[in-house]
């Protein structure tokens, strides 16, 4: 009989509601729709480039090969089995094109709008009163000329 009032005491409904809005609150978070938007927009980009390589660098790398088709005639055969090293090849071009455009996306470009976002938010805190009349004190020494303070025959 007690371990009916524990599993009663459990109440599942009113955790499995609990999970559904917790995921709803999870997956509304303007965080998961920028990844999602991002995510899309990384792919479209990675059409763009696979476009690029596919399009426009091979079929000029192509030209440098005998055959109609260039690259995609590069085949080695083992043990009677085609091996497209020329397809391959050009997987490493879009690859290589991807890693550049990222690498000078953010080394170059974010590196620079944080490095700007660093230096201005690197202001000096205030000066307390102390150090205010430290400096001041500093300021006035630096203007005395030296003959003035050995005078009185004090060295400092």
């Amino acid at each position: 009989m007690d371990s009916l009032k524990s599993f009663s005491a459990l109440d599942p409904t009113k955790k499995a509601f609990s999970l559904l809005e917790e995921f709803k609150n999870f997956a509304l978070k303007g965080n998961v729709i920028d990844l999602a938007v991002r995510v899309i927009i990384g792919a479209a980009f990675g059409s763009i480039v696979k476009s690029l390589v596919d399009n426009i660098m091979m079929p000029l790398i192509g030209a440098l090969f005998p055959g109609e088709q260039g690259y995609k005639e590069l085949v080695v055969s083992v043990r009677g089995k085609p091996v497209h090293v020329g397809l391959f090849l050009a997987d490493v071009a879009n690859f290589l094109i991807v890693a550049l455009a990222l690498f000078i996306f953010i080394q170059k470009f974010l590196g620079f709008v944080l490095r700007t976002k660093k230096e201005e938010a690197v202001a000096p805190p205030p000066l307390t009163p102390d150090q205010e009349l430290l400096t001041e004190i500093r300021d006035l020494l630096k203007q005395k000329p030296p003959e003035e303070s050995l005078e009185s025959g004090n060295k400092l």
